[in-house]
This record gives structure tokens, C-alpha cells and sequence, in this order.
């Protein structure tokens, strides 16, 4: 449909306030270099069902979006319509203090969604990157590592209803109570990390989680890997209730160091001496967390930390906001950066040993971030997005996958140089459920209206 009908077209059915068009008012909802005709700013969900109604008629692709932190997750869609920006949803439906739970509309900020939890003194869980512009849906539809999943989990652990919009234009409703599919899974589960291919995300159910009354971070830095990783065996052992567990490689705590310099805040000695460092972050009542303390300085010590840290409130406020943050800087960490999120059932010595072979055979630098809960991003970089550079990006990428498939584990594409996404080859890896993740597209976007192409392997 030529784009001037288009826009034409939906200003029929929403009024021209609603529709945006023309390149340069387009510009901020492009994926990866790929523009909509018009963009859509559907104020409830029944406008935005009437939308895709009409892109299912017209067979147009749609790409949903919230602040569009994250839309560079994943792949280039094949086809882009439509821009359906869901910001004008932000309202707190429901909000049970008692029972710990809520509602709230998709396109709510986490920023808006925290200070309104915070005058029950409850919060909820999603301590994602770009967190003071990211929405709930965009929080949820990227499914991007939040910086408190050591103690809360992801948001599946915490998300307990959906209602969104199909590829027919219904609007539906899933929870542990109303729509369940016959082996008994939760169907809203699967809107976490779909990045928007499967419905239209216009509001979520989460169970909340009281505020603590106190809480502290402490850094230890260890001469090699080897004691850091046996720290996090001992601190995952000792069952603590700890927010945070993450190790960062010499390079990370370095570009830390350097970004808070810059920021003019304190930077801890920890990250100052080199080395490996492992961070933690707790939180309870003042007891609780005096008792933590105490017990992490005896574990860091039998593990030979070189030095150890209990962090001032500010300086732990700080470096734990910065990891929160890890995706935003870590993607900006050079000219050419390609970023892996890696699980593994076991990450040792001789895996980081073997990663940073794979490195210095194709002449590139890298870092490596260990999350909460066995998660491993792995930075790799390089100083140009084009020619030989890019073939060593290449190259490396394909062999980081190979060893991670080897050793049983998973990798996923979280940032990479548009000229290295469109090699697509290098991220077909093994087709894990690829018959039953169609089967389900299938079912919810039957002609595969939502943001196609952007999942390697799938429609």
C-alpha cells in the first residue's frame, strides 16, 4: 500500500493526531536501519486492536514499541508497516497493596511504576537497562537480564497475567486462572522475551515485593579468575539472600572505573587495583544486613581476596546502578562491539581461558561480565564495522557459538554491527523447539503480522 494511503487511512480511523508519517518524523522508530510508513498512538487497547484489525485486513506488518531502548534486540524485521508506539497506555490499572499484586498498562514507564509502588512500600523487580525511559511491556518483551535476578528471578518468575491484542485484532486475556493451554502452561509466560513477534502487549499482571528497609553492596578483588569464581561457588553454597552476584573481568571493571571518573563519582579500590572483582548486593533489615556483611568478609577472605570493601551507600548506589546498565555502556564500548549473552551449566577458569583464545586468534579485545544466575556476557570488540574487521567479528562469533553448543549451553545475539546481523548464517545455531516456537506464532499471529524476521530460525 503506497504510504500516503497508508497514513491516510489510519487518520480514518484514529484522527491525524494519532498518525505520524513522513522520513524524518519516522526516524526514531527505525530497526536497524528499516523504517515504517506511519507510525500509530493508540490511547487504549481497544484503538490498538482496531488497528491491527485493520493491518490484518490490509496484510500489513506491525512493529509494537514502547521508549524503543531495546529495538535493536534481535534481528532486522523482514517487513515494517506499521509503528505502533504503546507509550499512550500508562496507566496503573489495579494495585492490591494487601495482595501483593498489580496491574498496570504496557506503556508505563518502570521509572512512574516505581515511585507509585514506593508509596506502599512495595517494588517490583525489573531492574532492566535504560530503566528512567523503559516500559513495563518493553521490559518484558525484550526479556533483558534484570540486575536483581540473584534473589527475584526473571519476570516470568513474577508475571502472573497478560492481556494483549492477537494477530486477528481480539483482544485477549491470560492468567493462571482464565487461559491456560492443555499441558497447563501459562500462555502469558511467553510474551517474555518475544520481542513483540507473538501480540500486542496492553497490560501485564506482576505479583510486587515489599521495599527493604536497609541494604549495602561489597566488592572484593581477586589477583585471577580463579579465586573470584570460587567466591561466587562458596557465596551460591552459603544459600545468603543476596540481590546481586556478578564478577567482572579486569577490562569491565576498568571501562567502570572509567565511566564513573567521568561521571565525577567515586570509584571503589576494587576496580582501581586491576584484577578480577566480585561484586554483591543485599538488602533486609539492619541486622540482616550486618550479618551479611560479616559473613562475606570471612568468605571473601579464606577465597584470598587481595582486597575488600563493605562500598558507602553512595559509591554502592552508583556502581550498582552502572550494572544495572551493563547492556547500554557495554554496547558503546568501542567502534565495533559485538555483545553475547552466554548460559553455560558451568563456567570455570578454562572457559574464560578458551574465550579469550578465540579473542586473540582473530586479533580482537574483549571482556567478560559474570551475571546473576549463570548468565555471561561476553564483549567482543573491534575497531571498524567494515572490511577485514568485520570478518574477524565474524569469525569469532561463530566460534564462540560452536564452543558454547559444545558445552551444552545457549548464546543470544544481544548487540552486533548491522553488517554483521545480515551474515545471518552465523546465527542459525541448533533449531532448539523451532517446530513448536512456529506452531505457536502460528496460533496467536496467523499470518505473521508482528514484527517478522526479528527471531533467526522463525517467521
Amino acid at each position: 500500500m503506497p504510504t500516503a494511503n497508508l497514513a491516510a487511512k489510519l487518520e480514518g480511523l484514529l484522527g491525524s493526531s494519532r498518525v505520524t508519517a513522513g522520513e524524518d518524523a519516522l526516524a526514531p522508530f527505525r530497526v536497524d536501519g528499516v523504517s515504517p510508513s506511519a507510525a500509530v498512538h493508540p490511547q487504549s487497547a481497544t484503538e490498538a486492536a482496531e488497528i491491527i484489525g485493520f493491518a490484518a485486513t490490509e496484510k500489513l506488518a506491525i512493529v509494537s514499541c514502547g521508549s524503543r531502548s531495546k529495538l535493536e534486540l534481535g534481528m532486522p524485521p523482514v517487513r515494517y508497516d506499521i509503528a505502533l508506539d504503546m507509550t499512550g497506555l500508562c496507566r496503573l490499572a489495579h494495585h492490591d497493596a494487601g495482595d501483593l499484586t498489580l496491574s498496570v498498562d504496557a506503556g508505563m514507564s518502570l521509572r512512574q511504576l516505581e515511585q507509585a509502588l514506593a508509596e506502599k512500600q512495595q517494588f517490583l523487580p525489573l531492574a532492566v537497562p535504560c530503566f528512567e525511559t523503559s516500559t513495563v511491556g518493553g521490559a518484558v518483551a525484550s526479556g533483558i537480564d534484570s540486575a536483581l535476578r540473584q534473589q527475584y528471578g526473571t519476570a516470568r518468575d513474577f508475571l502472573i497475567g497478560a492481556e494483549f491484542v492477537d494477530g486477528t485484532g481480539n483482544l485477549c486475556k491470560s492468567d493462571g486462572r482464565v487461559v491456560k493451554n492443555v499441558t497447563g502452561y501459562d500462555l502469558h509466560k511467553l510474551l517474555v522475551g518475544s520481542l513483540g513477534t507473538l501480540c500486542v502487549i496492553t497490560r501485564l499482571v506482576f505479583r510486587t515485593f515489599p521495599l527493604a528497609r536497609a541494604s549495602a553492596g561489597f566488592l572484593a578483588n581477586f589477583t585471577a579468575a580463579e579465586g573470584a569464581l570460587a567466591s561466587r561457588r562458596t557465596l551460591e553454597a552459603a544459600g545468603l539472600p543476596l540481590s546481586n552476584l556478578e564478577i567482572l573481568s579486569p577490562e569491565i571493571a576498568a571501562i567502570l572505573a572509567a565511566i564513573l571518573r567521568s561521571a565525577k563519582c567515586s570509584v571503589p579500590q576494587g576496580l582501581e587495583r586491576g584484577g578480577w572483582c566480585t561484586y554483591v548486593s543485599y538488602e533486609g533489615n539492619e541486622v540482616v544486613v550486618k550479618q551479611i556483611s560479616n559473613q562475606l568478609e570471612k568468605i571473601v577472605s579464606e577465597a584470598r581476596a587481595a582486597q575488600s570493601e563493605l562500598l558507602d551507600k553512595s559509591i554502592d548506589e552508583s556502581l550498582g546502578g552502572m550494572l544495572r546498565e551493563a547492556f547500554e555502556w557495554l554496547r558503546f564500548a568501542s567502534p565495533a562491539v559485538l555483545l553475547v549473552r552466554l548460559t553455560l551449566p558451568e563456567f570455570t577458569p578454562q572457559t574464560i581461558a578458551e574465550l579469550s583464545g578465540i579473542l586473540k586468534t582473530n586479533s580482537l579485545r574483549g571482556a567478560t561480565l559474570l551475571r546473576a544466575r549463570g548468565v555471561v556476557y561476553l564483549l567482543v570488540q573491534a575497531d571498524s564495522e567494515e572490511g577485514a574487521a568485520l570478518d574477524r567479528l565474524e569469525k569469532a562469533a561463530k566460534n564462540v557459538i560452536s564452543l558454547v553448543t559444545e558445552r551444552h549451553g545457549h548464546t543470544t545475539l544481544l548487540h552486533a554491527p548491522l553488517g554483521l546481523k545480515s551474515r545471518a548464517g552465523i546465527w542459525r545455531g541448533p533449531l532448539e523447539n523451532i517446530g513448536l516456537r512456529r506452531r505457536v506464532k502460528h496460533a496467536i499471529d496467523p499470518q505473521s503480522l508482528f514484527a517478522p524476521g526479528r527471531f533467526w530460525g522463525g517467521p
